[in-house]
């Protein structure tokens, strides 16, 4: 199975441990297969056609646009065998060993404040030699978001292609969900803190434009490469709370195998970096689950954040999305 298949299949894998148990196929997503199909000149048989996920719109969620979330097959090498540029070969370099946390709370700790920390993590981790290695051109090494003095820190797994381009983690349509989400719990974006366990996009191999089609879960050792930067944000930030976005996100938290699916932990508390963690679905989930039972869900969990970080918790914000 090639690289692109095995992202695939894990990429299901990883929505069906959030609970999904149906996917459908939008025509401009079809479209785009179609269009990209007819542009490649492939050196073998192509893979089995790849699932493309059409988000649903709906009153609480923002319209995640044509090919949100979409899964694409991995486009095969030029026809004389050589990786397109950007495109992934078939066996990878060894990873570097992660930087060293205790180098990076020694060097961190010398300034005589948070902000000026976190602009000096900033910048580590935007030079880090191994990150930017693993962006492409005119794309971002991303580092989290908000404020250094933050109650509530809110964990995904990695930036998408909207982050990559500007940056900043969650500005794609999961990430406009979540500042509804936030606000729905009486909050705005910039009083919280919103980071990733990964520093850049995980790659998939691109079209012979060089533009990537889709995403894949970060593998293990690709979050074990950038925990310890995430480590320093929490550090800095010192939360009430940690709130893990999402089955890739979570296991990265809580470790490989701790669970096969995210309702398995969802909605109770665990422990990380000695900090309190709450496990919950990604915004994701309802954008392609417009229900209020989905909704409902998370909120759940979101109530037990605001009262865990001692937020007033209207009437109102308890009814939110019950049945009637």
């Amino acid at each position: 199975m090639n690289l692109a298949l095995s992202a695939i299949t894990d990429e299901l894998r990883r929505l069906q441990a959030a609970g999904l148990r149906r996917v459908s196929v939008s025509e401009e997503a079809l479209a785009a297969l179609r269009s990209a199909a007819r542009a490649m000149r492939p050196a073998a048989p192509p893979p089995s056609p790849a699932v493309p996920l059409s988000a649903a719109a709906g009153p609480f969620s923002a319209n995640a646009g044509p090919g949100v979330g979409r899964v694409v097959p991995n486009p095969p090498a030029a026809a004389e065998g050589r990786p397109r540029p950007g495109a992934l070969g078939t066996t990878r370099p060894t990873s570097p060993p992660p930087p060293s946390l205790a180098d990076l709370r020694a060097r961190l700790q010398a300034l005589p404040d948070k902000t000026a920390r976190w602009a000096a993590l900033r910048e580590i981790v935007r030079d880090d030699p191994n990150c930017r290695a693993h962006v492409r051109p005119g794309k971002q090494v991303v580092v989290g978001v908000g404020d250094v003095d933050a109650r509530i820190f809110f964990v995904g797994e990695a930036p998408g292609a909207e982050e990559e381009v500007q940056g900043e983690p969650f500005v794609g349509p999961a990430g406009q969900l979540l500042n509804r989400m936030i606000a729905g719990m009486g909050l705005e974006r910039g009083q919280v803190y919103i980071g990733n366990i990964m520093n850049w996009r995980p790659e998939m191999p691109v079209d012979a434009g060089g533009a990537q089609f889709g995403n894949r879960p970060p593998t293990a050792a690709e979050m074990a490469y950038c925990l310890p930067y995430l480590l320093a944000q929490i550090d800095i930030v010192e939360p009430t709370v940690l709130v893990a976005l999402g089955a890739t996100a979570s296991q990265g938290l809580l470790g490989a195998g701790t669970f096969k699916a995210l309702g398995e932990v969802r909605g109770r508390w665990h422990t990380y970096a000695g900090k309190p963690l709450m496990v919950t679905y990604h915004p994701s989930y309802i954008l392609r689950n417009q229900t209020n039972q989905s909704k409902r869900l998370i909120w759940e969990d979101l109530l037990k954040v605001m009262e865990r970080a001692e937020l007033p918790v209207s009437d109102r914000q308890r009814r939110y999305f019950l049945d009637k």
